[in-house]
């Protein structure tokens, strides 16, 4: 019987790099405090991330949100693209809770992966770091989960997590919709983060033919394709603050953020029951790259606007006297907006038509 003392093992000889998640933190440090803003108490290295609530608001209500960036990653894994899917990730959840008409606060980001490659993982973080700067939203937390084993060696998954406040008087929950609203569109900036499972199919067919093109809309492929998701915060708040429906007034009455399911499937999640949104088919522009979407997997335009946001990131519901003061003011805080359609009644049909 041997009582030969076994070799010592350490974690890193398990897999783990205690040095390099030190290292990935070190470096993350310097880009979450440039996402600083009022009420952090406490960020980035403790246990947990405090946050006060600020005080401007008389009854706050928070409004939380959370979302991954799907297959996209496979394809930021494959064409060693990086720097951009954390802006993704950030506008998948601060859209979300704009929605609502708040005002995001805080992100936490959960980055996942078999071996931690610091280079790699900190281009991440600062798209991270980057979409809540552009959102005012402070990075104040987060984890990193070095996993062998769990992934194959390159590849990660990334979630997050937001947080936002607005006062209990003015959440929108589309209550106030009526027929003869207008229905205003704000460009996206391409396929954003929803539909990349068959935007994949789409490459490996145009790539088996030997026709994938070389640029979509003036930009090289790869880059149109990893056009990080828009971030509609700032411009929607300034809006949503100029605005306001009720008391008398006539402003935004509903938002919608066009994720998975497209236009078809996220516009009546904010319109009350019997009542339609008919939007009219060409009133927002036809980028190259939709239009090669839709061609090379052969689908209908059905397909299409509940497949993918189609060219439309964000749909804005307002009534229609002030239709054009709110398409001025998004316009002048850098946003394309289309008048895209009406509110109607609904009747037998579907909850949106678009002809």
């Amino acid at each position: 019987m041997s009582t030969s003392t076994p070799s010592p093992i350490s974690y890193k000889d398990a897999g783990v790099d205690i040095d390099a998640g030190d290292a990935l933190v070190e470096r993350i440090k310097p880009l979450a405090r440039k996402t600083m803003r009022e009420g952090v108490m406490a960020g980035i290295g403790g246990f947990g991330a405090l946050f006060e609530v600020p005080k401007r608001y008389a009854e706050p209500v928070l409004v939380s949100g959370t979302d991954g960036v799907g297959t996209k990653l496979k394809l930021a894994f494959e064409w060693d693209m990086h720097d951009t899917v954390g802006i993704d990730l950030v506008a998948m959840s601060v859209n979300d809770v704009l929605v609502q008409g708040a005002e995001p606060l805080f992100f936490l980001d959960y980055f996942a992966c078999g071996k931690l490659h610091v280079d790699t993982a900190a281009a991440v973080v600062g798209g991270i770091a980057r979409g809540c700067e552009l959102s005012g939203c402070a990075l104040i937390g987060g984890e990193t989960a070095e996993m062998p084993g769990m992934y194959p060696d390159g590849e990660y998954d990334l979630a997050g997590f937001a947080v936002g406040a607005v006062e209990k008087s003015k959440i929108l929950n589309g209550a106030a919709v009526q027929a003869g609203d207008v229905v205003l569109g704000l460009q996206s900036s391409g396929v954003h983060s929803n539909g990349f499972s068959l935007v994949r199919k789409c490459i490996e067919r145009a790539e088996a033919a030997g026709t994938l093109p070389e640029t979509l809309d003036g930009q090289p492929f790869r880059q149109a394709v990893m056009a990080p998701t828009r971030l509609y915060v700032k411009s929607v708040l300034a809006a949503l603050a100029a605005h306001p429906h009720g008391a008398g007034t006539a402003g935004i009455k509903a938002l919608a953020h066009i994720t998975g399911g497209g236009l078809l499937e996220n516009i009546p999640r904010v319109l009350p029951e019997g009542l339609a949104a008919q939007l009219q088919a060409g009133s927002w522009p036809r980028t190259e790259l939709f239009a090669w979407l839709q061609r090379t997997a052969g689908i209908d335009d059905i397909e299409m606007n509940r497949t993918f946001n189609n060219g439309i990131g964000m749909v804005v519901v307002v009534a229609a006297e002030a239709a054009e003061a709110v398409r001025a003011t998004l316009a002048q805080h850098g946003e394309s907006v289309h008048t895209i359609g009406r509110i109607a009644e609904r009747g037998a049909g579907a909850a949106v038509v678009v002809a």
